[in-house]
């Protein structure tokens, strides 16, 4: 028998709210909410900290849950709740029923464990939760071996970001440092780096050598990287465009750049 919560004026239900709406208390408590069945195996896969289930029966059935629980081989705290409390506490409206609290993981530069020709994306303080969701689907489907993310704006369990990433949040290697930390690592570590710039020394994405360890640096579509990536860079690249618009969505533009580097690697 699973304990149960009826009531949104629950205090733990409130606190639940509150997390997801509140990067400050996310940080403070180092917990976050994980929506959807889908995300929540990703997070169990990714190894994350599963302290909670939280499901409604009238939506997913308990046998479910319960084997999600056994896969998951941790001691967690599984709560069922009714239809109005579930409604309170999902950010989205189309998930399957159950949500989970789990902790944070946080990752710097110096936990990066890389093989030996690692193809890396760099991301510049992105802002949009979008965009970056977008780029760590991105990172999946190409099955990067690690995302950095450099002055983040944002912190990565925002349940936009975890959304839009459909659950890719947990399927990469994900650590965040500032531009300075980052840059002397990739030096230390001869690894390459490819910063996407609107740049009159910028040379054509497909023709750059992207076979050796590489790290594909994008900025924000506002401003662009910051001089110290394009002072410090192997190579500035850019996409060339055709039309009347100089540049592409983020996303896009790592996209193009890091499936060339996957296409020459495969020759």
């Amino acid at each position: 028998m699973h304990k149960q919560i009826t009531s949104i004026q629950n205090p733990f239900i409130k606190e639940i709210v509150q997390l997801q709406e509140k990067s400050r208390l996310r940080k403070k408590k180092a917990l976050f909410v994980i929506e959807g069945l889908r995300e929540i195996s990703l997070a169990i896969k990714g190894q994350y900290l599963i302290n909670t289930l939280l499901f409604c029966e009238d939506i997913i059935s308990s046998q479910k849950v319960n084997e999600l629980v056994n896969a998951a081989n941790q001691q967690i705290e599984v709560i069922e709740i009714s239809k109005e409390v579930y409604q309170k506490i999902s950010h989205r409206k189309t998930t399957e029923g159950i949500v989970a609290i789990a902790a944070f993981k946080n990752l710097t530069v110096s936990d990066l464990s890389l093989k030996e020709n690692p193809l890396i994306l760099i991301a510049e303080a992105p802002e949009k939760p979008g965009n970056l969701g977008a780029l760590l689907r991105t990172a999946d489907a190409a099955n990067l071996d690690a995302v950095i993310i450099a002055n983040p704006k944002t912190d990565l369990y925002n349940p936009n970001i975890i959304r839009s990433s459909v659950g890719c949040v947990f399927t990469n290697q994900i650590v965040s440092g500032t531009t300075d930390e980052i840059i002397s690592y990739l030096i230390q570590h001869n690894i390459n780096m490819y910063a996407a710039a609107l740049n009159e020394k910028s040379e054509a994405y497909t023709t750059v050598d992207y076979s050796k360890p590489s790290a594909i640096i994008v900025g924000t579509e506002a401003t662009g990287l910051s001089d110290v990536w394009l002072q410090k860079a192997t190579k500035p690249v850019i996409i060339p465009m055709e039309g009347e618009i100089d540049s592409l969505n983020v996303s896009v533009s790592a996209a193009i750049i890091i499936f060339e580097a996957k296409r020459q690697r495969k020759k």
